[in-house]
């Protein structure tokens, strides 16, 4: 069948779009490595002497995860009022370190309800070649820092990163998931995660001292990303538009029919043009769907709430804090170097992120949700007792490292990157725009909130802190387990049909609700 095909159009395509989850990734880990020498510099710049650390934690986080404000967990230590003076020295440096990490998820929270609406006033292409003006700008103010006041051109190149990356976590799902065939779009739509892990691991890497992340050297690695800014910029020149763009939002069939022959490499596009006719013929009847409307109009309210959770499901699990958590586990296992063990936790992200590119379309979306929320659950009580148990019995370090692997592993294969391209399955033409900005805006706010909140949750619980994310954990596996339909190889109206089905028997009793609910589940 030609939908199964996979083209040398289509991989360079879907290669060429996901450069901008790749620099996402990069974007979200640069920070991280070169963090003692920025604040170093800032020292130097703003005159602070060196010997004056009294009030900054050492920010040592080396986060994996595409968690962009982890150096918030470095929250100063209180210290005696004698030493005023040189705590409001470390005081302003920790504020400029903050700024510039916290900078970049701002920016992201703002741009991400612009995705969908740039992506549909430009085109997709357009769209994506638009946002690459941010992160050139970006890339080049951090890039030029060293030249000028660094911690204001870091703070404002990090925040114009942070709006590239906001319209690139909702453009690049949208237009793959666009793009792919149906029996494909769960695999291509894990790729937007795989080359977010594989920036994160790659900006660790060059980041070490003896590469980049040096005195000499820490100003180019954070304007590396404009080099694939430009490269994607240039290769978006030989991209085709969107089909369901073309054909649905322009009602241009001409151009929707070849943009689709060069896709699938055949003439034979019947198929998805009328899937894609049925699709508009519902969008119409639908006009512009703005994101009240996704909460106020019954047929689009339960598959929001639905995406919304699963967006929550994914950051709220805990995956960051055990990143933040991890370097002090490696040091307690007598790692001398815990930025290696965590360059390890990055390269198992990226290799399971890869598997889940394999497992979705063969195990289904649902599934591989539960799989991956079930093992974190397991992983998670394993994390606390080790923790707890770590004063008493040394060889509970390795357990607890154990734990972060496996817990790393399960996270890829489901949790992180289905959240991402179900949320365009769920929606036809018409709201999708709205709900991927809705979704996007999601994970920026909640990686901002855990990255705000867990140094105090982790403060008050103690080594108990994964008790509560297994908690949470269990929490949303019993959402997913009761109220997400499976999306494999459903056409987008199949998928508005199921949740239609749930919508309409809300409306039934109770005990009728119950048995037709589970009669559901049994069938997905």
């Amino acid at each position: 069948m030609t939908e199964d095909k996979v083209t040398r159009t289509l991989v360079f395509t879907v290669f060429t779009a996901v450069l901008g989850s790749f620099q996402f990734g990069y974007d979200i880990g640069v920070i991280n490595a070169p963090q003692q020498v920025i604040i170093t510099h800032y020292r130097h710049v703003l005159g602070v002497p060196l010997d004056d650390r009294k009030g900054i934690n050492s920010y040592a986080i080396n986060s994996t995860e595409e968690l962009p404000t982890s150096p918030f967990l470095g929250v100063p230590t209180p210290t005696p009022w004698a030493e005023e003076e040189p705590v409001a020295s470390a005081s302003l440096i920790t504020m400029f370190w903050s700024l510039s990490v916290s900078s970049f998820p701002v920016g992201g929270m703002i741009a991400s309800f612009f995705g969908g609406l740039l992506g549909d006033q430009l085109g997709r292409i357009k769209a994506m070649l638009v946002a690459n003006i941010l992160s050139l700008v970006g890339a080049l103010l951090m890039g030029f820092s060293k030249l000028g006041p660094s911690h204001i051109l870091i703070i404002s190149g990090r925040g114009i990163s942070g709006l590239y990356c906001g319209l690139i976590s909702g453009l690049v799902p949208m237009y793959i998931g666009e793009i792919a065939p149906t029996t494909l779009r769960g695999a291509i739509g894990a790729l937007h995660q795989l080359a977010i892990v594989t920036g994160i691991l790659i900006s660790q890497i060059v980041g070490l001292d003896f590469i980049l992340g040096n005195h000499e050297l820490w100003h180019i690695l954070l304007g590396l990303s404009a080099v694939p800014a430009v490269f994607q910029s240039l290769l978006l020149f030989f991209c085709p538009e969107s089909p369901r763009y073309l054909y649905i939002k322009l009602d241009e069939e001409a151009k929707a029919k070849k943009s689709l022959k060069r896709l699938r490499g055949s003439d034979d596009v019947t198929k998805d043009i009328t899937e894609m006719r049925k699709e508009r013929e519902e969008a119409s009847s639908e006009k512009k769907v703005s994101i009240i409307q996704l909460f106020t109009n019954s047929s689009y309210r339960q598959p929001i709430l639905v995406a919304l959770m699963l967006h929550m499901a994914q950051q709220f699990s805990g995956i960051n804090g055990i990143f933040y958590y991890s370097t002090s586990i490696f040091q307690t296992a007598g790692i001398s170097q815990p930025v290696y063990a965590t360059i390890g936790v990055g390269a198992v992200n990226t290799v399971f992120t890869a598997l889940s590119v394999f497992l979705v379309e063969k195990a289904g979306r649902r599934s591989l949700f539960l799989i991956g929320m079930s093992g974190m659950f397991v992983c998670a009580i394993f994390m606390s007792v080790g923790l707890v148990l770590l004063n008493k019995l040394a060889w509970m370090s390795y357990v607890s490292m154990t734990a972060i692997f496996l817990f790393v592993s399960f996270f890829e294969i489901g949790p992180g990157p289905i959240p991402w391209f179900m949320v365009a399955e769920f929606f036809s033409q018409g709201p999708r725009p709205a709900a991927l900005a809705m979704a996007a805006f999601s994970n920026w706010t909640c990686n901002f909130i855990i990255a705000l909140c867990f140094q105090y949750i982790a403060d008050f619980c103690g080594p108990y802190v994964f008790f509560l994310f297994a908690g949470v954990v269990l929490a949303f596996t019993l959402f997913t387990f009761f109220k997400v339909p499976e999306t494999k190889g459903k056409s987008f109206e199949e998928i508005a049909a199921e949740f239609r089905k749930k919508s309409a028997s809300t409306k039934a009793p109770k005990a009728a609700v119950e048995m037709e609910f589970l009669g559901a589940t049994e069938t997905v």
